[in-house]
């Protein structure tokens, strides 16, 4: 038999960037634990539109955990409470009955907000924008196997690869720190061939594209690993830090 809960929700609402924002409080009534949070969502904007209000805004798209666009900060974890899990895969057994919930938006001036819940991610677009990709000649694909890639270098590329660009680490750093994320898109074209021809100017172009746009600097908290859902290791940041020192020298020697 199919459980059931009634939780409170403290929603933010904002109209808008330069508006000013507010919680505000909704009840969510007989909610099936088998339910994910955003279906949650579903169901009280469901309500506020028969009641012709205005339903709250979220970013939401695939649902399953692999697009990066859902994210809030849920009781202050971004995300919610579980690790290694996005908000929409974020069930509602992980909530008791007579739970108080609040949810916010990732907190980050880079981040300005559209509407509610929903920010303005396109910083990190932006970031991968000034660097994050390799220059290779149009034509046929090259054979996969002349350019041999030992499997533990291989496995780390994949691992930061893995990194859906939610912001999550900016949400939970209390810096508003990018390095997670900028240092993940670099690890995964530094460590690999294809990469290396272009590592310098990425390091450069990459890092002083994320500083342009007002994030924060790291200092080691390491929120930003804890709150991850895809775990992408802060061991990444090292790497960026090692490949921007030694782009600045070449840079310096050119």
């Amino acid at each position: 038999m199919t459980k059931t809960i009634n939780v409170t929700l403290k929603v933010w609402r904002q109209k808008g960037q330069n508006v000013k924002g507010q919680l505000e409080t909704y009840h969510a009534r007989n909610i099936s634990t088998d339910m994910s949070f955003l279906e949650m969502l579903d169901i009280i904007n469901e309500q506020l539109t028969l009641d012709d209000k205005d339903p709250i805004a979220f970013d939401h798209d695939c649902r399953e955990g692999i697009c990066g666009m859902c994210g809030t900060v849920v009781n202050g974890r971004a995300h919610g409470p579980e690790k290694s899990t996005t908000l929409c895969q974020l069930h509602m057994r992980h909530f008791s009955d007579q739970d108080t919930i609040v949810v916010e938006p990732w907190r980050s001036r880079a981040f300005p907000v559209i509407k509610d819940l929903a920010v303005d991610r396109n910083a990190l677009d932006q970031i991968i924008q000034a660097g994050g990709y390799i220059s290779v000649n149009t034509g046929g694909a090259p054979e996969a196997n002349t350019i041999p890639i030992a499997q533990e270098i291989a496995e780390l590329a994949m691992d930061a690869a893995a990194c859906i660009g939610c912001g999550a680490c900016v949400a939970a750093c209390p810096n508003a720190s990018a390095m997670l994320f900028t240092s993940a898109k670099i690890s995964q074209l530094t460590l690999l061939p294809q990469g290396k021809p272009e590592a310098a100017k990425r390091a450069l172009s990459m890092v002083r594209k994320m500083d342009e746009l007002c994030f924060g600097n790291c200092t080691n908290e390491r929120e930003c690993e804890a709150e991850c859902p895809k775990e992408i290791s802060i061991s990444n940041i090292a790497r960026l830090n090692r490949e921007f020192i030694k782009a600045g020298l070449v840079s310096v020697v050119k």
